[in-house]
C-alpha cells in the first residue's frame, strides 16, 4: 500500500441541465482515516464520489490531494491515486480472476506479464480469494466477485479508495466478509470514502460521518455525535427512519 493521502472537496457544485447535483459541497478526509458518507436516495452521495475522481468534472469547486489541486492532472493518472469499488463489480467475465486484476498494472502502471499475475495473486491472497486466481467471475459468488473487485482496486497501489455502495448488491448473509475486508483496509491506514447504507458500518469504523440531503452536506461529526446527538431535524428524521 502507498503511503495515505489527505483528500479534500471544496465548494464542488455539479449539475445536469437544470438539476443541481451537488450545491457547494465541502469534504475533508486525513491521511489514513475513514469517512463515510449517509443520507437518502438521491442526496448526492454517489456523485460526489465521481466528482472526487473526476468520472464527473465539477462545475464549480476543487479538489486536492495532500493540499494540492489535481484538477489540472490527467484524469487516469488521479485515478491510479484513487481506488474505486462500485455497487456493481464491472469483472471482465471472459478473463480469469487473476487476468482481471492483473490488466490495470499491466497497462497503467507498465508491469510485465509475470510480476502483474505475481501482484494479482498477493491482492487474492488479501481477499481470502487465492484459490479463485484461475476461475470466471461467473463461477464465484456475488461477495467473492466484490472481492475480486476490491482486489482489484488495491492492486493499483491507491492513496485512497473510495466505495460506493459496496455491499448494496449483495445477498445480506455476503454483506459481513466485505464490511470486515473493508474494516481491515480502514485499520491499516488507508485513507478512505465509503458510501453505505450501513450504519453499522458507518458508526464503527468512520473516524466522521458526513450526512447529505439534496446535494449539500446537512451535518457532519464523529459516530457519537452523529447517531446518538444529531443536532439537524433533517438527521433526527432520516435516522429514525433507518435505525
Amino acid at each position: 500500500m502507498n503511503d495515505s493521502v489527505s483528500l479534500t472537496g471544496t465548494g464542488l457544485h455539479l449539475a445536469f441541465g437544470t438539476n443541481k447535483v451537488l450545491r457547494g459541497v465541502d469534504l475533508h478526509v486525513d491521511a489514513g482515516k475513514t469517512v463515510t458518507v449517509i443520507g437518502p436516495s438521491g442526496s448526492g452521495k454517489s456523485t460526489l464520489l465521481r466528482v472526487l475522481n473526476r468520472l464527473h468534472e465539477p462545475n464549480e469547486g476543487d479538489i486536492l490531494l495532500d493540499g494540492r489541486s489535481v484538477l489540472q492532472d490527467n484524469p487516469d493518472r488521479l485515478r491510479q491515486r484513487i481506488g474505486m469499488v462500485f455497487q456493481h463489480f464491472n469483472l471482465f467475465p471472459h478473463r480469469t480472476v487473476a487476468d482481471n486484476i492483473a490488466l490495470g498494472p499491466r497497462k497503467l502502471r507498465k508491469l510485465s506479464r509475470d510480476a502483474a499475475r505475481e501482484l494479482a495473486l498477493e491482492q487474492l491472497e488479501l481477499v481470502g480469494l487465492v484459490h479463485k486466481a484461475d476461475s470466471r467471475p461467473g463461477n464465484l459468488s456475488g461477495g467473492q466477485q466484490q472481492r475480486v473487485a476490491i482486489a482489484r482496486a488495491l492492486a493499483m497501489k491507491p492513496q485512497v479508495m473510495f466505495f460506493d455502495e459496496a455491499t448494496s448488491a449483495l445477498d445480506p448473509e455476503l454483506v459481513k466478509g466485505i464490511l470486515a475486508l473493508m474494516a481491515d483496509l480502514a485499520k491499516g491506514g488507508m485513507t478512505m470514502v465509503v458510501v453505505t447504507h450501513e450504519m453499522g458500518f458507518a458508526r464503527s469504523v468512520s473516524d466522521t460521518v458526513v450526512f447529505m440531503d439534496r446535494g449539500v452536506v446537512v451535518e457532519s461529526g464523529i459516530p457519537y455525535q452523529m447517531f446518538d446527538r444529531p443536532s439537524t431535524p433533517r438527521l433526527q428524521t432520516f435516522l429514525s427512519e433507518v435505525l
